[in-house]
């Protein structure tokens, strides 16, 4: 069965612009895209709806901490929660902030946040979030070009934003902590005309009375930007509508292929709430009156967290789900001869059912029980969908999941500038595994060739740039009409990823269209797709794969698996610390030859395997600046951060080659 519609032809190549595939539609939204029905206007009326349904339910949820120890969650109510915002909203009025200004929220997944973001949707406000991982001069570049007049800010945050005063004092003149504030961060604050406010002291300058402006689907529902790979972060501009949208569209997708969010469901926030893809699942809870318990704030604790909040829905990206299979694929691994010989006929067993179409709870409910329940418990016990979105899931790591962990995995794929989730695979249709699944029903998508790539969206395995047209992109970045141009064309918004069209209407992304780099003799690398591959060792957390164009052969720089390398080291009786083997030539060798018999595998060319490894025992991380708030590569950057050791890599290399 297919799941797209063709709804357009394809276009010719003409010396401007080159072939363009069929349009395509999900079977969900054969006779036109979701429209918004009559009556909504903003984000705010899916709340104020939510309150009126459930004022009592909780709503939003954090761990009361005590001498340093977490306690129980404690709850918010839906009506709690909307009277706060009331007041908050009031209380921006008081300090000159109207309809349509700009309001930043800095900080990390809590209460507060929402509490701002809805504060500013009853009072037609623009938020801007502001990057808690990209440093003072990232939040202070989005103040300025965002124009932002007020900032909600997490305690801890406040030195940060006060430290950008000087340079943006022109337009900030709110701070609001997400708790308390200091009378000399007042006293700072005021000899650059900013006035500084506890939440509680804010709260109080406002009131439950008064009428609410009324909203429009046009107008700016956030200024969200993005933090990017190169240049400076780009403010995408996404409307009420589009929000909206998104959100019902989401509702949709769920209704016809699984089961919707409800009062029932509990959602664990520790994505960064500063990116539009847990924004929009937050919101979504709050239009189906579900409940959100945040984490702590610290990766230590996650996991105590999310066993005492017990949630029913978990959203992740591939980085966190590789974390958890090799944390299970650990613990079965070292559990004696008989239990792995029944993990690995329930998990075969299991399987095959599921490849013969059976649903993932029908497929094998008493090894479920006996064998899988462990792992559930592991997950808080009460998980039934999981998503993971930002980057490719590992094929091997998506079906790990969708047999161990008893709940629905589901693949999606989308970007800040299409209001998150555009593609979507189906729960339990097993065949979409490995891909991101079909357009959702505000979405058309097209491919288009990308002939310096080998890429042709009119052959019969069609691929090309993924593009986008529909109620849910964006409406421009702000003040860069230059970028905007470069990107809608002709109606379509060119993402600049590779997607491979698969026989049942499934997407599959198999490359990025501007990481691709040419050896000195002339051959083309696509390196986001065979890191994608070297990543299936399982010697290997992270790589980063780098080919100079003045040299004929790649290098990469590898973060190991710690135990997967002290264990090779036991076994040859070495006892250097994890740094010290990394270190070891031994250990680079052995894990550059595992590297390459993936390669050969996978049928890699010559020219794209490694000849040199460097061994780093830190993971790449935001506070060197090497990876992206999702996890992506941030290429400049590590080449800047790396460059010794690379130029090392091809001298030894070199060397070895003589």
């Amino acid at each position: 069965m297919s799941y797209t519609v063709r709804v357009e032809e394809a276009r010719p190549a003409t010396e401007k612009m080159p072939s363009a595939g069929p349009v395509y539609r999900s079977i969900y939204a054969k006779d036109g895209l979701l429209e918004l029905p009559e009556g909504l206007h903003s984000p705010w009326d899916f709340f104020s709806e939510s309150v009126k349904r459930n004022p009592k339910s909780p709503l939003l949820g954090q761990r009361q901490i005590t001498d340093s120890k977490a306690g129980p969650y404690v709850w918010l109510t839906y009506q709690e929660v909307h009277d706060e915002a009331v007041r908050m909203a009031s209380a921006m009025r008081s300090r000159g902030v109207n309809p349509g200004d700009r309001c930043g929220i800095y900080g990390t997944n809590c209460s507060q946040w929402i509490i701002a973001m809805q504060a500013c949707y009853s009072h037609a406000v623009t938020y801007v979030p502001l990057y808690d991982t990209l440093g003072p001069n990232a939040v202070e570049f989005i103040i300025n070009h965002g124009e932002v007049s007020i900032a909600f800010v997490q305690e801890n945050k406040i030195p940060s934003i006060l430290s950008c005063l000087p340079n943006c004092s022109s337009y900030i003149k709110t701070i609001v902590s997400f708790a308390n504030v200091t009378s000399l961060q007042k006293k700072e604050g005021e000899k650059l005309g900013v006035s500084c406010f506890s939440w509680e002291e804010f709260s109080q300058l406002g009131n439950l009375s008064g009428e609410l402006p009324e909203k429009q689907r046009t107008d700016i529902c956030t200024l969200m930007y993005t933090s990017g790979t190169t240049g400076e972060p780009k403010g995408v501009i996404l409307s009420n509508e589009a929000i909206m949208a998104e959100i019902l569209s989401t509702d949709k997708m769920l209704e016809l292929t699984d089961k919707v969010f409800s009062e029932d469901d509990v959602y664990f926030s520790y994505l960064p709430l500063a990116h539009v893809y847990d924004q929009i699942v937050e919101n979504y809870c709050i239009y189906k009156g579900s409940a959100i318990g945040y984490w702590r704030g610290d990766i230590r604790f996650l996991m105590d967290d999310l066993q005492e909040l017990k949630p029913t829905i978990f959203c992740g990206v591939p980085r966190v789900y590789d974390r958890i299979y090799a944390g299970i694929f650990h613990k079965v691994s070292s559990g004696g001869t008989l239990k792995k010989m029944l993990f690995q006929y329930a998990y075969n067993y299991k399987l095959a059912n599921m490849e013969k179409g059976l649903p993932h709870d029908k497929a094998a409910p008493l090894m479920d029980k006996i064998v899988f329940d462990k792992i559930k418990q592991g997950l808080g016990g009460r998980i039934r969908l999981m998503f993971s979105g930002a980057a490719p899931l590992p094929h091997h790591v998506e079906e790990y999941l969708r047999v161990t962990s008893c709940a629905s995995v589901t693949q999606g794929y989308g970007l800040t500038e299409s209001c998150g989730g555009c593609l979507t695979s189906i729960a339990n249709i097993f065949p979409m595994i490995g891909t991101v699944g079909v357009p959702i029903t505000t979405i058309e998508v097209r491919l288009e060739s990308v002939p310096e790539m080998g890429y042709d969206a009119l052959s019969d395995k069609p691929r090309g740039e993924i593009c986008l047209r529909g109620t849910t992109l964006f409406s421009g970045y702000h003040k860069r009409e230059d970028l905007t141009k470069d990107v809608l064309v002709d109606g379509w918004f060119h993402t600049g990823d590779i997607g491979e069209w698969q026989p049942n209407g499934a997407m599959k992304i198999i490359d990025r269209k501007k990481n691709i780099f040419k050896l000195s003799q002339g051959e083309y690398v696509a390196v986001e797709n065979i890191e994608g591959i070297y990543l299936q060792c399982p010697l290997i957390a992270s790589i980063w794969v780098y080919g100079n164009s003045f040299e004929s052969f790649l290098v990469a720089v590898v973060v190991p698996e710690r135990l997967a390398l002290e264990n090779w080291a036991t076994t040859r009786k070495l006892t250097d610390d994890f740094k010290s083997l990394c270190e070891n030539p031994k250990a680079s060798k052995y894990i550059l030859d595992e590297l390459n018999n993936i390669a050969q595998k996978h049928k890699l060319r010559g020219f794209e395997m490694l000849k040199a490894v460097y061994l780093e025992p830190n993971p790449f991380d935001m506070e060197r600046d090497l990876i992206t708030p999702t996890f992506k590569l941030k290429r400049p950057q590590l080449l800047k951060h790396y460059k010794d050791c690379i130029d090392k890599l091809y001298n030894e290399a070199k060397e070895a080659r003589v």
